[in-house]
Order: C-alpha cells, then sequence, then structure tokens
C-alpha cells in the first residue's frame, strides 16, 4: 500500500509529459481506487459496498439471462440475494491494467462475503472502470463463485508502452468499438470452424486470465485456458457482443454479452450464459486479443 501511495502522489505532482512514461504509476492508482472501494465496503452492508464503486450506466449479470443497463438495476439485482442486506463485502484485486491514455482499465480478484451468521461466501471478480469527473468507476461488472477459499499470487499488470493524451474524436472512439465488435464476433466465428479450444488459442494474449470455474482458482496463461477449454469442432456454443465499451487510445476495450448453446442443452446446464471479456492490442490498426474474462 505504500508503494501505491508513493505512486499517486508521484503522478499528480508530475508534469503531463513525465505522466506518458509512466504507465505503471496509472495502474496503481487504478489498484488503489479498487483497494479503497474495498476497505470502505467493510464498513457497511456488501449491496452498498459494492454499488459504491459502479458508474451510472454499469453492465451486470442478471438473473434473467440479461445485463443492467443502470446503478440502479445493478442494485436490484444485488439485493436479489437476500444475504447481501446484512452480509460484508472484502476483496483485494490481484491483477489490474491500464489504457495508454490512462482513462479506463480493469482489475480482477477474489472477494469475500460474511453474512451475519459468519459464514463466508467466496468469489472472484473483473471490473472493468471508466474514469470520470467522480474519479474511478465500474462501467462492467462480473462475479463468479468460488465454492472455497482459494490462494490466488498477484499478477504483473498490463500495461501499454507509453501513456498518451485522451482523445475526444468521436469517430476515431467509434472506429474502435467497431473494431473490437468484429474482432468478438470472428472470434465466434472461427470457433465454428475450428473448434472451441483452438479459437481460444489464437485470439488469446500469452498471459490472459480467465477467471475459471467455481471449483477453481483463476486459469493463468493462454495455455492454461486453452488446455481447460476444448472440443472437437464445431463449437457447441456461439455468442457476440451485446455492448462495447473502449479507451479513446484504441488500445482497450471491454464486450459484454450472451453465450448461447447450439443443439440440445445438458441436464443442470444453461442454454444461454452471460460473458465478459476485456480486450488488448499493441494501439489503433493492430489486432485485438483477450487479456481477462
Amino acid at each position: 500500500m505504500r508503494a501505491i501511495t508513493v505512486g499517486i502522489v508521484m503522478m499528480v505532482a508530475a508534469p503531463a509529459s513525465a505522466q506518458r512514461v509512466m504507465p505503471i504509476r496509472a495502474a496503481e492508482a487504478l489498484i488503489a481506487a479498487d483497494r479503497g472501494f474495498a476497505q470502505a465496503s467493510a464498513r457497511t452492508n456488501a449491496i452498498d459496498g459494492i454499488a459504491a464503486m459502479f458508474a451510472h450506466d454499469v453492465a451486470m449479470p442478471r438473473l434473467d439471462a440479461t445485463f443492467t443497463r443502470s446503478k440502479a438495476e445493478a442494485i436490484a439485482t444485488l439485493s436479489a440475494e437476500p444475504r447481501n442486506r446484512t452480509a460484508t463485502a472484502t476483496w483485494a484485486p490481484v491483477r489490474a491494467g491500464i489504457s495508454a491514455d490512462a482513462m479506463q482499465g480493469f482489475t480482477m480478484g477474489m472477494m469475500a462475503l460474511r453474512d451475519a451468521d459468519g459464514t463466508v461466501r467466496r468469489a472472484k471478480y473483473l471490473s472493468y472502470w471508466r474514469k470520470d469527473r467522480d474519479g474511478w468507476r465500474v462501467v462492467s461488472y462480473k462475479q463468479q463463485r468460488l465454492a472455497s477459499e482459494e490462494v490466488q499470487p498477484s499478477l504483473p499488470p498490463v500495461l501499454p508502452p507509453r501513456l498518451v493524451a485522451a482523445s475526444r474524436d468521436a469517430r476515431a472512439i467509434a472506429r474502435h468499438r467497431a473494431s473490437i465488435d468484429a474482432a468478438e464476433r470472428r472470434f465466434s466465428d472461427e470457433a465454428q470452424a475450428m473448434g472451441l479450444g483452438p479459437a481460444f488459442c489464437k485470439h488469446g494474449r500469452r498471459d490472459a486470465t480467465n477467471l475459471g470455474g467455481s471449483r477453481s482458482g483463476m486459469l493463468i496463461g493462454l495455455d492454461k485456458i486453452c488446455g481447460t477449454i476444448g472440443g472437437p469442432p464445431p463449437s457447441p456454443v456461439t455468442w457476440a457482443p451485446d455492448a462495447v465499451e473502449v479507451a479513446s487510445s484504441g488500445d482497450m476495450g471491454v464486450t459484454w454479452g450472451m453465450i448461447r448453446r447450439k443443439g440440445p442443452v445438458p441436464t443442470g446446464e444453461l442454454a444461454i450464459i452471460p460473458y465478459t471479456t476485456v480486450w488488448v492490442r499493441g494501439g489503433p490498426g493492430g489486432v485485438w486479443q483477450y487479456i481477462a474474462e
């Protein structure tokens, strides 16, 4: 924490020209924001604690296989679990990433929800953040239940080569948004021909991280992800983004939407599953690769 605090002070004090060569400081500021919300959450109930970091337009999976479109809807989704009203939620990030304009980023980590009766519910989370006049706020949020406590080591941050000035060029941002939408759809299309595992290998970055299932910790690295997600072609599922959030620098963004099973649905499994994917590339014109999901 002391190192993070020093990083924040340096970032505030340094001129803009110096900030452009310190992407690690921007990532540390985002980690500090995530930790700050977690510390405040320990002093209130889980609903208020988690919702405090949400943006007004936060997207979060709902029980009816749709996504929230507002903070009010997200609060209602959290409130649908009665235990959250008296539980406390705390969490700790284990990885972060920052866009080159330092205005968007992601964190992922481990969470504990402590119920009034002393029961502890474990979870993993993926948050995609946007920086606005209120500071860092979450625009896309995903939780994955975890059956037992897992120790997850910290991972190196995902950083751009350098920071650049944020842009307000609406046309350029629209092009970035369209390109990441197309990359997601191409990912699904190619999975139909080559199979789900090979498609995940092709479209992910080597250091990608997947939240994994409820019975284990995160899947770290593309080899681990590819080895877990397999099966012969064609893919048993298709997917496409419902919405896209992208940084003005065109090097980081997030998609969310629904995975749909083809054919009969196995007993006990869902026909439609919400997904969230964080994407990165070297810059405008580069190839999008998923980095976290």
